[in-house]
């Protein structure tokens, strides 16, 4: 990446940098429907440690943001039951944007417009350095777990489908 491309400023950064927080920028040309697949390979980087953030909501329609492993899915019913609710599911694109303020494909678990519980899956702690959205399409900022964690305070989950 050459020094011409502006990094995005969002609402994302401006949480990580408000807390100063060690990341690395990491911009690549977005593809629709295209996924943690894409923007592992585009990086170069195992999809494993490209997490996504998903935004579901439970039976009540309260939000939550769930952070996921790039290469595996959630299971909503071993998530629902580890929190103690009769069912999770993920909110249609306009909902989530509504609770995060960012675009789907662009969602960041950082600076979202509402404050909702994170849940993270237990395995990324265990990784060195993971890459999540930014809050922008086509953009991820590289960090370690302990920094999304002394941040976001997720609770830790086992819900990988």
């Amino acid at each position: 990446m050459s020094h011409h491309d502006k990094t995005p400023v969002t609402a994302a950064i401006r949480v990580l940098r408000s807390h100063n927080a060690d990341f690395t920028h990491h911009l690549y040309e977005y593809e629709e429907h295209g996924g943690t697949t894409v923007s592992s390979r585009e990086l170069g980087v195992p999809e494993h440690a490209v997490v996504k953030t998903l935004i579901m909501e439970d039976e009540h329609k309260r939000p939550l943001v769930v952070l996921m492993h790039g290469d595996r899915e959630v299971s909503t019913k071993n998530l629902a039951r580890h929190i103690g609710v009769k069912s999770i599911a993920p909110c249609s694109p306009d909902v989530a944007n509504r609770h995060s303020g960012y675009m789907i494909g662009g969602t960041s678990p950082f600076g979202t417009r509402k404050a909702m519980p994170v849940y993270m899956e237990r395995t990324i702690a265990a990784l060195d350095k993971i890459y999540i959205n930014g809050g922008k399409r086509g953009y991820l900022v590289g960090l370690s777990p302990q920094t999304v964690i002394d941040i976001l305070k997720p609770e830790l989950v086992d819900a990988a489908a």
